[in-house]
């Protein structure tokens, strides 16, 4: 693996306070993610299941996970099983993790070849009172394909249609969104990589340069710090085309003048960077460009300062919101009477301010978490406020990846330039 392994002891918490919140004398069997087809015999690029890999820290494909706190045989209460490799699998794919290996990152015991995972599940199953399942339930969620997940609950369910069900996606909203201090050490690992992949980058940036090329000097950065790719396809968008909100076509030039928005973040260790910073191709930001480009950062700024225990993100995006709208008063984009005569649910900022200002941020970009519970220590957040202005060619979105603290927020993307000086000195170094 490209990335240095988190330490095992955090898979082993993670089962620990996971199994701590199952009801007594239940069962939970995890799946990872399918291998996808591209095309003829080309897959992919592989990537697990969230919940598994937070539980296991094995990436691995063809990769099963049972647990079962209260099992009467002691050595099944946690039974990893992977993959068995193979002479030619090994020419053509190159060595899997052996079962010694597995323990060495999962803190799991009893390791068994994925083949017989069905055979061994069913004598657990016929012990078991209630079986916990996992499905994608993130409130983002927009296609529902029949994931390993999904045929995994109905194999089951189909087989063993008196057991009582679970959902396990409620208990790892739960867990998930409260990182534990070895996660917080991966996600400052990929934000530093984002960050210094972003002050590499910097000096390069010319007018004339296409989208793609600026993609790529960015990859190339992330790549040689031992991440593994992007956290997410990237946007590198100048011009109008930053008034896209998920522009990601990268194939336009970057012309005198322009403003180039670029979000993208490092995935190191499955744990993500998402950040977002506008740059002038030519080096200088003009005086419009520094207006609007300041009142973000204003936004964002007090923005911030919302971010602590007890807020809910419903509260944080809605707050941050009229913030925004009494910047775009402030720059005459709106008038009082436009925000006075718009309907409840399309109030005026939304013209230059069509997105919420944060998610929670971790395994995935858009990571889980409960939307109407309460902000907690822990949790990471993104704020990422923007305006976007079709008629004048302006897109800015500036964002920062913001842990929560009993102290307040903790910006850890603090050092990576984001003021306009700051930016300028850096292209022009």
């Amino acid at each position: 693996m490209k990335y240095g392994p988190a330490n095992a002891q955090l898979f082993v918490n993670n089962r620990r306070r996971f199994a701590e919140r199952m009801q007594p004398g239940c069962i939970a069997v995890f799946s990872t993610n399918d291998s996808f087809p591209r095309n003829a015999d080309d897959d992919y690029a592989f990537r697990p299941n969230s919940e598994l890999y937070w539980l296991t820290g094995i990436d691995q494909e063809d990769t099963h996970l049972i647990l079962f706190p209260d099992c009467p045989v002691d050595e099944l209460r946690e039974v990893l099983f992977i993959r068995e490799t193979s002479e030619d699998l090994t020419i053509w794919e190159g060595p899997k993790h052996s079962k010694e290996r597995a323990r060495e990152l999962s803190g799991i015991t009893v390791i068994r070849w994925s083949s017989v995972f069905d055979a061994q599940l069913h004598p657990l199953m016929t012990y078991a009172k209630g079986c916990y399942l996992n499905t994608n339930e993130n409130d983002r969620l927009g296609n529902f394909l029949p994931d390993s997940s999904l045929r995994l609950a109905s194999k089951l369910q189909n087989r063993y249609p008196l057991h009582n069900y679970h959902r396990a996606a409620p208990l790892f909203a739960q867990l998930r969104a409260r990182k534990q201090p070895e996660e917080i050490d991966m996600l400052r690992k990929a934000v530093k990589i984002t960050g210094d992949a972003f002050t590499e980058l910097l000096p390069k940036i010319k007018p004339g340069m296409w989208e793609f090329e600026i993609e790529a000097e960015l990859i190339r950065s992330i790549l040689k710090d031992r991440a593994q790719g992007f956290s997410f396809s990237p946007i590198i968008a100048a011009g109008a085309s930053a008034c896209i909100l998920h522009y990601t076509h990268n194939d336009r030039i970057c012309n005198e003048g322009d403003l180039i928005l670029m979000d993208f973040g490092a995935d190191y260790g499955h744990y993500a960077g998402d950040m977002t910073r506008c740059v002038p191709a030519s080096g200088r930001f003009s005086g419009r460009q520094k207006q609007l480009y300041d009142a973000v950062l204003r936004v964002q700024a007090a923005a911030t300062r919302l971010l602590v225990v007890g807020r809910t993100l419903d509260e944080y995006n809605r707050e941050s919101a009229l913030i925004m709208q009494e910047e775009l008063l402030s720059l005459g984009l709106i008038t009082r009477d436009d925000v006075n005569r718009a309907p409840t649910d399309s109030p005026a900022y939304k013209k230059y301010f069509p997105h919420g200002t944060g998610h929670f941020l971790g395994i995935d970009v858009h990571d889980i978490g409960e939307r109407h519970g309460k902000l907690d220590e822990g949790m990471v957040i993104t704020c990422e406020p923007g305006i976007y202005i079709g008629e004048e060619g302006i897109g800015i979105r500036i964002e920062n990846d913001i842990l929560i603290t009993a102290s307040g927020p903790m910006n850890l993307m603090e050092g990576i330039p984001i003021e306009t000086e700051e930016i300028e000195e850096w292209m022009n170094s």
